[in-house]
């Protein structure tokens, strides 16, 4: 069937027609000017003004100098005066939009079917590039994208009242885009189908006017029927019924337009393979559903939406989340998805924990609509996985679920209680009492800020919660509820003059602009001049409670404390201190007392008149701290009470911490340089004393001693290590301590004992579980600082390095606990030393070796758990050192250095004839040996020869395969066939090369690749001048490294030609294997000839097998287009790979490209589609039956 040729009696016009295209195209190659026929890039007008001529239409969209109504009416003229050619050039207009350098002619135009012209435009089609104009980055492509699409809407707009009716142009194009988007070729697929839906949303606008039209032409005919006889125009009615009757006709023509478009290209692409395919039909049916909802809000279409919510691809997903929204935004429509809500409602509260960080925040703000079109879809437990999530440490989901919680809190409030501040505020924070978990009313806060900023600034109303009685009537806040209002309260505070997020959500500080530093300045005047007066009368209320006096003590950071003197509220001031000292000396808790200290710190300002008020109030608490220190310390000795054990540990502790503080406060004098000479000296002694002691408290009996001397000696290693010497104070050098070993192991066993242990799992005790959860978590916490502490010790080079490898070796067991500490322990290692950090890891892997030794015999099974843990962690340790083998090169040829000595360390306690005792440690050793580059391959296979025996090399048995499997190891990957036996070379120089043409300068010979080992080849291989390992090897057969690929050898062929027992007569012959049987027969040959002949060979075939190569990869770029259009179903599409592609998924395996668990009940649409396409006239009746579209599973699917 032809495109234009819609009838027969359209026949004789097409014909006249062609002779009219003919001499248009005649003009437009030649470039003439009035004699051209107005149209598509010949236009003789606008384009002609601008100095552009014989643009097509493609160009002028795509340069935009255009204005979009102008193009459409320049072609519109075209089509009037020859229809055939500007329907010729609006398709080539399509087809150039998709990135194809072919065009179509008026020939094929005239007698080509709809798969002929694809199929052409196919091979014609660029494989070069997977780029088209709708992919290509840049602002001009992204310009062209939305001038395409205008086009498509304007188009349709111009013509909506007579030439879309006429039965050609409409179709041809619809014919042409639902050809175009069943194409293998993603560039058409995704052009025609972006262009298909863009003309349905066009059509979708002219149905909605067509409707108001009729609604109007009916209400018209309604009123004047009704009129009586005598002033009714019957003429008048006639013209109404004509006109309704032209309407509905044009209706139904609309209708069967949008049918073909929605039943031939969307039903098919919002399941492409392709997700930007997918996400434009899910975003175009959205569109469609909000403009003309009586037509498209029904099942039958949003369970598209529904389904689409399972895509693979969050892109797809936000999409369908979008459109929903645009739905819900209208309490009108909201209520008519009551069905459609019910349904998939799980499903969208379930995304709100989406992987993609933008689904996650539409989906919340989806349902904060759902939530304010009807109180009564989600369930209480729905709104609390949403309440959670303003504690999210990514701000937008944070702030989408503040907002959540804000409607649902408040969307009810009577209107009376607006003018009741006390008790509709009240009820604000008593509900967001209830929402406040554990201690992250910041996050809270934040999250609320954006949408409730002006209820929480209402501090006044929350002074009076905490201050005043509760009236009658009204419910007084419990203590757990003053304590969150407290805490909500130093937030709202914070943010308000802060004006950025809390640590942890946000990038940082950003630059407020000119209204919001008014506003910051605004809101810290009132805080000041609000809380001045407050504050004192809080304290004294709560002064008992540590919870809400810590918190209060940080109000005045936030304060000006300008106002107290230009406010004259330098009495409320004295009231204030007055309340800190009253707080002092009622608390021993830590937390307030440093609450305190920050709140005289920030009074204590020079730069304010208060300062010498409150400096007077702060030396008078001083003076009173003293002296009531020195009279309890004289009580305490007079008394001659011996302490309990529990008192006697704590007066140690808190001694340690003091006397830390003071040596501490000696090093800042003496850094200053307002010392005197002998004050150096006297640090240097007391600072070592006291490490001594802090030393012998390690080994205490009580675990809270011990963890403040170990806390201690970390902190002082550090500020006395070298570094106490950087930045110009050289003259701080005699205070350097290096701790001795004794200090270090007693450090590290330390750690061993009490960080690396086990937590007791009591699952069975009810009461108090969550305490004791709790508990288990601060003890971690606890554990995880000490960790750190001794680890930077290691990074600043405090202790040895080697130190670290009975930290390494717990990686894998302690993974969840501390494995982030190790790893950048690890890395931070390496970058200070990386040999020394791989003589560390080797070090790590042998005492897991011995200790399994140790646990399990000398017979090591290397099935058992313990070995393939030990295994596991080489992986690990393997794939920190990165891809850049030249970097690690020395780090890893000394690594698998100390590993072969270890190997062969200790000798077999079976006797002679058996394995080294360590010998399985190399089967751990390989997995090292990727990361080796192929000199240090053959300089470490060569070290692993002088530990060797002859009688080694020749055993089989299984206790012998992990130096069998190492030595396979380090010959995987090489170019070289004969490395053993180049080990076993006198000090000829090797005669091999890769090829036989002389080398350039941009390739090295091989003799230079084999003299230039790596640095540490002359640290540890030691090499004389003639090298005899000690397996004396023979020459190799000449079939085994001639007929076989190394990398394909049995262990036992390869072994078996590399180390042939050798005779001492003929230790230089060569014995060719067909003569090995007869050893008094033997041929002489020379060593070298068989080397020379085997390179040859061994070059001839890579020379063919590269010929091969050549042909066939030329075989294959010729023929590639032809072969991908006939691909079987098996084809997937790869953005990498050439844009031909089977675009249908009928197999299980193509299905986890699109949808997870969808099993779609369509067909696979193969060129041509049209006779397929014929076969689909209606839909499924039952469109919410999930079984007859997808698998079941699909609604239960989780995307993360």
């Amino acid at each position: 069937m032809m495109w234009p040729l819609l009838n027969s009696s359209s026949r004789s016009h097409r014909q006249v027609a062609a002779k009219k295209g003919k001499k248009a195209l005649g003009d437009k190659a030649k470039g003439g000017g009035a004699g051209r026929t107005p149209g598509l890039g010949r236009v003789n007008g606008h384009h002609q003004e601008n100095g552009i001529e014989n643009m097509t239409l493609f160009e002028v969209v795509k340069l935009g100098k255009s204005a979009t109504q102008s193009v459409v009416d320049d072609w519109i003229e075209a089509y009037k005066h020859d229809r055939d050619i500007a329907l010729l050039d609006l398709i080539n207009f399509f087809i150039q939009c998709s990135g194809c350098k072919g065009a179509v002619s008026p020939e094929m135009f005239r007698h080509m079917q709809n798969s002929e012209i694809i199929r052409k435009m196919t091979e014609e089609f660029d494989e070069d590039s997977g780029d088209y104009p709708l992919t290509m980055s840049g602002p001009q492509w992204k310009k062209f994208r939305i001038s395409f699409c205008d086009f498509i809407a304007v188009l349709v707009r111009q013509c909506q009242y007579s030439i879309i009716y006429d039965e050609y142009m409409m179709d041809t194009v619809i014919s042409l885009l639902t050809g175009l988007s069943d194409s293998q070729v993603r560039a058409f697929r995704h052009t025609s189908t972006l262009a298909a839906m863009k003309l349905m949303t066009a059509l979708v606008n002219v149905a909605l006017n067509l409707s108001i039209n009729m609604d109007n032409t009916q209400r018209q005919y309604e009123a004047e029927r009704n009129k009586v006889v005598a002033k009714r125009a019957n003429d008048r009615l006639e013209l109404l019924l004509q006109k309704r009757k032209e309407l509905q006709e044009n209706q139904d023509e609309i209708e069967n337009m949008m049918n073909a478009i929605f039943k031939g290209v969307f039903v098919h692409r919002y399941r492409d393979a392709i997700a930007d395919i997918r996400a434009v039909c899910i975003e175009e049916i959205g569109v469609w559903m909000k403009l003309y909802s009586d037509a498209f809000l029904n099942d039958s279409y949003l369970k598209y939406v529904g389904w689409t919510m399972h895509d693979k691809q969050g892109e797809v997903r936000l999409k369908c989340l979008t459109a929903l929204q645009g739905l819900f935004y209208s309490r009108e429509l909201g209520a008519r998805l009551e069905l459609f809500t019910s349904r998939f409602k799980d499903r969208i509260v379930s995304m709100t924990l989406d992987k993609e960080y933008d689904v996650a925040v539409q989906a919340v703000k989806l349902l904060t609509l759902v939530l304010q079109s009807s109180d009564e879809v989600l369930t209480a437990e729905d709104c609390e996985s949403i309440y959670h999530l303003v504690y999210s440490a990514h701000r937008p989901i944070a702030v989408s679920a503040g907002e959540f919680l804000f409607k649902k809190l408040f969307s009810h409030r009577d209107p009376e209680e607006e003018g009741l501040p006390r008790r509709g505020r009240q009820s604000l924070n008593g509900s967001l009492i209830k929402t406040t978990l554990h201690e992250h009313g910041a996050y809270l806060v934040d999250s609320l800020w954006d949408c409730a900023s002006e209820l929480l600034k209402d501090w006044e109303t929350m002074i009076s919660l905490l201050l005043d009685e509760p009236v009658s009537g009204e419910e007084a806040l419990t203590d757990r509820q003053e304590t969150a209002l407290v805490e909500i309260m130093l937030c709202a505070i914070r943010q308000a003059c802060e004006c950025h997020p809390p640590v942890g959500r946000g990038t940082g500080k950003r630059v407020l602009s000119a209204k919001e530093k008014k506003t910051q300045l605004d809101d810290r005047t009132r805080i000041t001049e609000m809380f001045a007066v407050a504050l004192p009368l809080l304290l004294a209320k709560y002064c008992v409670d540590i919870d809400k006096v810590t918190n209060l003590l940080q109000i005045p950071k936030y304060f000006d404390l300008d106002i107290y003197t230009t406010g004259r509220l330098e009495k409320h001031l004295d009231a204030l201190l007055r309340q800190i000292w009253e707080v002092q000396d009622k608390h021993t808790d830590t937390e307030v007392l440093e609450a305190c200290s920050t709140t005289y710190h920030a009074l204590c300002n020079e730069e304010f008149t208060i300062f010498n008020r409150v400096d007077i109030a702060r030396s008078q608490l001083f003076d009173e701290l003293v002296d009531k220190f020195n009279r309890l310390l004289e009580d305490f000795l007079q008394e001659g009470e011996e302490p309990d054990e529990d008192d006697a540990y704590q007066i140690v502790i808190h001694a340690m911490q003091c006397t830390h503080y003071i040596i501490l406060w000696h090093l800042a004098k003496v850094s200053d340089g307002s010392s005197l000479k002998g004050d150096m000296l006297t640090l240097r002694k007391q600072m070592r004393a006291f490490c001594l002691m802090c030393q012998r408290y390690l080994n205490s009996i009580n675990n809270a001693v011990k963890e403040q001397a170990f806390t201690i000696l970390c902190d002082l290693l550090m500020i006395f290590s070298h570094q106490i010497m950087s930045s110009g104070r050289e003259q701080l050098e005699s205070l350097v301590y290096t701790p001795d070993s004794s200090l270090q192991a007693d450090l590290l066993n330390f750690i061993l004992d009490q960080v690396f242990i086990d937590q007791d799992d009591d699952s069975n005790s009810t009461d108090g579980q969550q305490d004791e959860e709790a508990s288990k978590i601060e003890a971690l916490h606890k554990r995880r600082n000490l960790l750190a502490a001794y680890c930077k010790l290691i990074i600043y080079n405090v202790v040895e390095m080697n130190t670290g490898a009975d930290i390494f070796k717990q990686y894998m067991r302690y993974y969840n606990d501390y494995g982030d500490i190790i790893k950048e322990t690890l890395s931070k290692t390496r970058q200070i030393d990386k040999v020394q950090c791989a003589k560390t890891l080797v070090l790590s892997l042998q005492a897991l070796f011995n200790e399994m030794l140790s646990e399990l015999g000398f017979n090591v099974d290397r099935s058992t758990s313990a070995f393939c843990g030990i295994k596991e962690l080489a992986r690990r340790f393997s794939l920190t050192f990165g891809l850049d083998q030249l970097k690690t090169r020395e780090a890893i040829a000394m690594l698998h250095k100390d590993g072969i000595e270890f190997a062969f360390k200790e000798p077999s306690p079976q006797g002679q004839g058996s394995p080294p005792l360590n010998l399985a440690f190399l089967d751990i050793l390989s997995e090292f040996s990727s990361k080796l580059i192929r000199q240090d391959r053959r300089s470490v296979h060569m070290y692993l020869e002088r530990f060797m025996t002859v009688q080694m090399a020749l055993q089989r048995e299984d206790c012998w395969l992990p130096l069998i499997s190492y030595r396979n190891s380090l010959q995987a990957g090489g170019d070289d066939d004969t490395m053993s036996v180049i080990s076993g070379i006198s000090s000829r120089g090797s005669t091999r090369s890769k090829k036989s043409k002389p080398a350039t300068s941009s390739k090295r010979k091989l003799p230079e690749e084999e003299n230039s080992c790596s640095s540490t080849d002359a640290v540890w291989m030691n090499r004389e001048q003639n090298v005899q390992t000690p397996v004396m090897m023979h020459s190799p057969h000449l079939t085994s490294t001639v007929l076989r690929d190394p990398k394909k050898m049995r262990p036992e062929d390869s072994y078996t030609t590399a180390f042939t027992m050798p005779t001492e007569q003929n230790s230089h012959q060569h014995v060719p294997p067909q003569q090995q049987p007869h050893p008094h027969h033997q041929a002489a040959i020379d060593y070298n000839t068989q080397v020379t002949w085997m390179l040859t060979q061994r070059q001839q075939a890579e020379a063919r097998q590269q010929q091969d190569r050549v042909s066939m990869h030329y075989a294959k770029m010729r023929n590639h287009m032809q072969q991908a259009i006939r691909r079987g179903s098996g084809l997937m599409e790869d953005d990498e790979e050439p844009i031909v592609e089977d675009v249908m998924m009928s197999s299980e395996d193509r299905l986890e490209d699109i949808n997870e668990g969808m099993d779609f009940d369509t067909i696979d649409i193969d060129l041509p589609a049209s006779k397929n396409r014929r076969e689909r006239t209606e839909l499924k009746p039952d469109y919410f039956d999930p079984s007859s579209i997808m698998d079941d599973s699909v609604l239960n699917v989780s995307m993360f």
